[in-house]
């Protein structure tokens, strides 16, 4: 045995708690990684957190190195960095970036890290399976030169999308938020802000990811003719109505899905997981994504941090989780 290791855990909806969990010696083509800070997915981890993952998507839900089995006890999370302790000689002392859930140490496969490029800080490379999820997206929306672009949706997935977008040469970005405070985060990221009722339209391409019936609404109204709404929102067990009987048909917009299970086929002949991670990291050299993690909290918080953040008394964009040092 390497040791014991803590690990929050889902007890119930509702009700997390941590747990002490034992830990296997890493074979030769495994690695020990001490976890440095994993960030909280505000808006998935909620809907776990409270038990809202339908039964007929638990398996299209499940975290690459989850265990137990929605609605709980279950242990859920995918955003961690650490240091390598054990392992192959090239990655010994590595910092490296891991879709694990949050615990103190744990033992993957070597392919199962990826190193953080020296340029990026590990408090925020937590961002960067968030990060990947903005350029699949980008990668199905392909973008021109040009275009006229909303982000419907402040969050996590919307900021990091419309981060990547203010690199476009010649696009105009907004981002558009109910809540007012969402604009300095703009601000930080170098794009425009709106809200919902002051946004521009005639837009080439709007990106929905406030998950709300409302957001995607607007997100159709804000199109030129034949524009695109890209949908990055999960609702859980949420239904959704559209006003599809309007002038959705007349104006020929189009409305499509995207996530980040499977590599955009736009690029999956020539692209793999591990390129678009790496390629996510790389982008978090710009500390301009800083702006994306509003917090911090020690992971003895971690249950009491989730409650507060699935019923809203914690607003939070990436929720960051600092790890002892031991």
């Amino acid at each position: 045995m390497t040791g014991m290791a803590r690990a929050f855990w889902l007890e119930s909806p509702g009700r997390g708690a941590i747990r002490d969990v034992e830990l296997s010696a890493p074979a030769a083509d495994e690695v020990l990684v001490r976890t440095l800070y994993s960030g909280v997915s505000r808006g998935t981890e909620t809907l776990v957190f409270g038990g809202r993952v339908p039964e007929n998507q638990y398996a299209a839900m499940r975290a690459p190195f989850q265990e137990g089995d929605f609605p709980g006890p279950v242990k859920y999370g995918y955003l961690n960095v650490g240091v390598v302790e054990e392992g192959p000689a090239d990655l010994v002392g590595r910092t490296v970036f891991c879709l694990y859930p949050h615990q103190t140490r744990y033992v993957v496969p070597a392919a199962a890290v990826t190193p953080v490029p020296p340029e990026v800080p590990a408090e925020r490379a937590v961002l960067a399976g968030t990060v990947e999820t903005a350029v699949n997206a980008l990668w199905d929306a392909a973008p021109l030169v040009g275009d006229r672009i909303a982000v419907v949706g402040g969050g996590m997935v919307g900021c990091s999308v419309a981060a990547l977008l203010a690199r476009f040469p010649g696009v105009r970005v907004q981002l558009v938020d109910a809540d007012p405070h969402r604009g300095k985060v703009a601000e930080a990221l170098g794009v425009g802000f709106a809200s919902p009722a002051d946004a521009l339209g005639g837009l080439d391409l709007v990106v929905h990811a406030s998950a709300t019936e409302a957001g995607l609404a607007r997100s159709l109204e804000l199109l030129r003719p034949e524009g695109t709404v890209l949908e990055l929102s999960w609702y859980g067990d949420r239904r959704v109505a559209l006003p599809l009987g309007e002038a959705f048909h007349s104006r020929r917009l189009t409305l499509r899905s995207s996530q980040v299970g499977t590599v955009s086929p736009a690029r999956g002949a020539t692209r793999t997981y591990a390129d678009r991670l790496a390629l996510a990291l790389d982008l978090l050299a710009d500390p301009a994504l800083d702006a994306l993690v509003t917090g911090e909290s020690a992971f003895t918080e971690l249950p009491d941090v989730l409650a507060g953040l699935a019923s809203g008394e914690i607003p939070a964009l990436c929720h960051r989780i600092r790890y002892p040092g031991d």
